[in-house]
């Protein structure tokens, strides 16, 4: 009888897993979908290309400063009940994003639907490790990274095909209908089957932080995005200077929370950790030149190189494969190498970019074949970094404060995507605007380049710093 309940409670926690790890990869198709999509919704809602570019930004700034938010309101009122308002959020605000009738009212609702993804996304995580702290922990870690890798590649092919299949003629809107009766039925199995986790009742929120934070972000982000569409007014400049000046007045204001005897957003001891300080540089570098790459790549393809949505996102599948590839592969690889397995990674994804560059210079008009074997390089050295960059940058920290250092590393890593988005995409469509594509095709690439750079420089940095091996 105990070992036909403790298979049944075994077969149950691999229910919830899956449950809880189709909403990561719900939340991760989302992330990449909308790029394939994005020329047709700005044909067919005549936005701008800030508009377009705001889309994916304020849906990051969003997620960035409300994510840890949502970590701790999963401690205050327990994972199961967070999750499903969070799933439940997600689904109506894709809802909203599907029926939008215009570029700011697409804006809105992916704003929206950030912050509800930010309610979602780490109850996954803390599920795992209360289902999972035994020996199963490192597979079901496994299933969780293999789905990571596996959303990206979905994206861009689901992006592809719901755009020129014109289900049911509702072009572009599908790629956000398509949550609907997903999320519905993460719903219904998490209400079934996903387990009550005692609270915490000594977490609190900082309110104040998170909204200081999302102002100073849309100060100093929002100028880049609409800064073309309003003629760079004078009175931009001094609205990006008050956005870092909120910025550095965070800290100031997280220790006054921390005075009060509040729980500030941000855990004030990392700050005094210089390695780990210079690992969240690098991070944010590595991630300014992540997703706004995906950006710039899937707008030239359709819009210069008049390539088709779904030929388009079908480019992207070999990257995605060699990234998956790679993923699995660092961990050994960082074992053995430590750092270097970064730089490595760095140097890689730089040959990618300057074999783009070649063949942008050399060919007007590059097919998708090649495109998508030059991607590759540009993958495997992505999945190289990406995969142990997280462990590499936080094993200076405490075990106490593992759980606020994760937070803060995914919080730069999304403000990193978001203000790449920001400013390299206003790059390309400035230089787009004025001169060839190809000629800014070549320019943003060159500052992937020097993103990265200044990425591996932040590493070499940290690893030649005094104490660190």
């Amino acid at each position: 009888m105990h070992q036909m309940v403790s298979s049944g409670v075994e077969t149950r926690r691999w229910w919830v897993l899956a449950t809880v790890v189709a909403a990561q990869f719900m939340f991760g198709v989302d992330a990449f979908v909308v790029n394939v999509a994005l020329p047709t919704i700005a044909a067919e809602l005549h936005a701008s290309s800030a508009q377009i570019e705001s889309v994916i930004a304020i849906y990051l700034i969003a997620y960035a400063t409300l994510v840890v938010s949502g970590g701790r309101l999963g401690d205050i009122f327990g994972t199961k009940p967070v999750f499903v308002i969070g799933v439940a959020g997600f689904t109506l605000t894709s809802l909203w994003c599907g029926l939008a009738q215009s570029g700011p009212e697409l804006i809105l609702a992916r704003l929206a639907q950030g912050a509800t993804a930010a309610l979602m996304v780490p109850q996954v995580l803390t599920t795992l490790h209360l289902l999972f702290p035994d020996e199963a922990r490192g597979r079901a870690f496994a299933i969780y990274g293999v789905v990571l890798g596996l959303a990206g590649a979905a994206g861009f092919m689901l992006g592809g095909v719901l755009v020129t299949l014109d289900l049911f003629s509702l072009g572009w809107r599908a790629v956000f209908f398509v949550n609907v009766p997903g999320g519905a039925l993460i719903i219904a199995v998490a209400l079934r089957i996903m387990p009550r986790v005692a609270r915490r009742t000594r977490v609190r929120l900082d309110i104040s932080g998170a909204c200081v934070l999302f102002a100073g972000l849309l100060c100093l982000m929002g100028p880049l995005l609409f800064g073309r569409d309003l003629h760079w007014a004078p009175w931009l400049w001094p609205v990006m200077a008050s956005g870092i000046g909120i910025i550095a007045g965070l800290v100031r204001l997280e220790h006054a929370v921390a005075r009060r005897g509040g729980m500030p957003l941000i855990d004030l001891a990392l700050l005094e950790d210089r390695a780990f300080m210079r690992g969240l540089c690098a991070v944010f570098c590595f991630f300014f030149a992540n997703l706004s790459f995906y950006l710039v790549m899937t707008v030239h393809m359709q819009q210069a190189l008049q390539v088709p949505p779904l030929q388009a996102g079908m480019v992207f599948l070999p990257l995605t494969t060699t990234f998956v590839i790679a993923s699995r592969q660092a961990g050994a690889r960082a074992k053995r190498r430590g750092m270097m397995v970064l730089i490595e990674g760095c140097a890689l994804q730089l040959v990618g970019l300057a074999a783009l560059a070649l063949l942008a210079m050399n060919m007007p008009a590059p097919g998708a074949m090649t495109l998508a074997a030059l991607l590759m390089i540009f993958g495997y050295g992505q999945g190289l970094v990406m995969a142990p960059l997280s462990n590499i940058v936080l094993a200076t920290v405490k075990p106490g404060s593992a759980g606020a250092g994760s937070g803060i590393y995914g919080t730069v890593a999304q403000i990193g995507n978001a203000a790449g988005v920001a400013a390299i995409g206003a790059v390309y469509f400035a230089i787009e605007s004025v001169q060839q594509a190809r000629v800014a095709f070549i320019v943003t690439l060159s500052l992937f380049a020097m993103s990265i750079v200044t990425s591996a420089a932040f590493l070499t940095w940290r690893r030649r710093a005094p104490g660190q091996s």
